[in-house]
């Protein structure tokens, strides 16, 4: 079952999702122009941090043992933005990204416990942005920012703006009892997963 708008919110007092820095205003009042809240969706925004992967002699191997994430840092370069200087993300680049919003699906909450699905935004895709295009689920328990993966795949370069809406975070109830197995990506602080 996917949760409302209202849902969203009553879960969000309750503490059974946090979205921190929690997105403001809950409801559109009359002269504003932009509220996060969809009728099932909730805005996230861009972080100000970019992994750039880097070009060289190296695989991606899967069946090897360590961490993907390692892997990732040790061949890419991150670069911070700040509100002066947009990230321009040219034709057919991909970078990591991450929301601003670090998220959380506590268990001590529940049940009825709650997972999460993040999407990119029809406006974007339309113009050729594809935000995190793969593995969009959010399991109970855990908590962090969310890493973007994205892509230009139009012949025009895009602006990327920290705090620009940027993905949806869709929100669901999970039915019955869980066991849980945390993700290696829980509580990661960075967009490749460190």
């Amino acid at each position: 079952m996917i949760l409302s708008n209202l849902e969203m919110h009553k879960a969000l007092d309750e503490g059974r999702l946090i979205i921190d820095p929690e997105p403001t205003p809950r409801l559109k009042k009359v002269g504003e122009k932009y509220c996060p809240y969809d009728t099932h969706s909730v805005d996230l925004r861009l972080g100000y941090e970019i992994t750039e992967p880097k070009a060289g002699p190296f695989a991606y191997d899967f069946g090897h043992a360590g961490s993907i994430a390692t892997l990732i840092g040790q061949n890419s370069k991150r670069e911070t933005l700040d509100a002066r200087r947009p990230y321009y993300l040219e034709k057919g680049r991909f970078i990591l990204a991450q929301t601003l919003e670090s998220i959380a699906f506590p268990i001590d909450k529940g049940p009825p416990f709650l997972s999460g699905r993040i999407e990119g935004k029809s406006s974007r895709a339309r113009c050729g942005l594809l935000v995190h295009f793969t593995a969009p689920t959010i399991h109970p328990d855990w908590s962090g920012q969310l890493t973007l993966e994205i892509i230009n795949l139009c012949e025009i370069p895009f602006l990327l703006h920290p705090g620009m809406p940027i993905a949806q975070l869709i929100v669901e109830q999970v039915y019955g009892d869980i066991l849980t197995n945390p993700s290696q990506f829980k509580n990661q602080s960075t967009p490749e997963g460190l």
